[in-house]
């Protein structure tokens, strides 16, 4: 880690080499395909390297590594994308579960799924439901309000759970 802040390149090598793998199937949830993932592990790379400095050894590194190449996943496509958000709240009763516990789906169909989601879905799906993000932290994240994630949240869950039924009646048809 010392070395790492005195940016020496063999570990810098050693650190990426390390999460590369790891980091980067966060920034395919966060993408929309392999190329725009594989962007944002650079810039992550980049931007871990040079505020490696300001890792105080509290909580773990690889949370730590986590957190920025989330961040920079979102700050891209606040720069890069305008997110159309919806501005509506749901009753949080109206909000359905989707159903991955289908041992026949792999994880590269519902990563496919996921990443098919308009951006403003997919990112607050992501925040929430497979990084554990609350409602308050993923608005003050997207600059939304937190009835606008829920609301989010909600669609990108119906959206899912028709994809996985029309996913299932071509299973069964076939």
């Amino acid at each position: 880690m010392q070395q790492c802040c005195q940016q020496k390149l063999e570990a810098q090598s050693k650190v990426y080499q390390l999460y590369v793998d790891k980091l980067f199937v966060v920034c395919l949830k966060y993408s929309k395909n392999y190329q725009d993932a594989e962007d944002t592990l650079q810039d992550s790379f980049i931007v871990i390297f040079d505020k490696i400095k300001q890792y105080k050894n509290k909580g773990s590194f690889e949370g730590w590594l986590k957190r920025i190449t989330i961040n920079t996943a979102l700050q891209k496509y606040r720069t890069t994308t305008r997110l159309e958000i919806v501005e509506e709240v749901l009753d949080q009763d109206s909000i359905d579960e989707v159903d991955f516990d289908n041992e026949n789906l792999e994880v590269h169909f519902l990563l496919q799924l996921i990443q098919q989601l308009p951006d403003r879905y997919r990112l607050v799906f992501n925040l929430y439901v497979l990084d554990n993000y609350a409602h308050k932290e993923i608005a003050s994240l997207l600059k939304i309000s937190e009835g606008t994630s829920k609301s989010n949240l909600s669609r990108a869950r119906k959206i899912l759970k028709n994809q996985l039924e029309i996913h299932q009646q071509k299973e069964q048809n076939a």
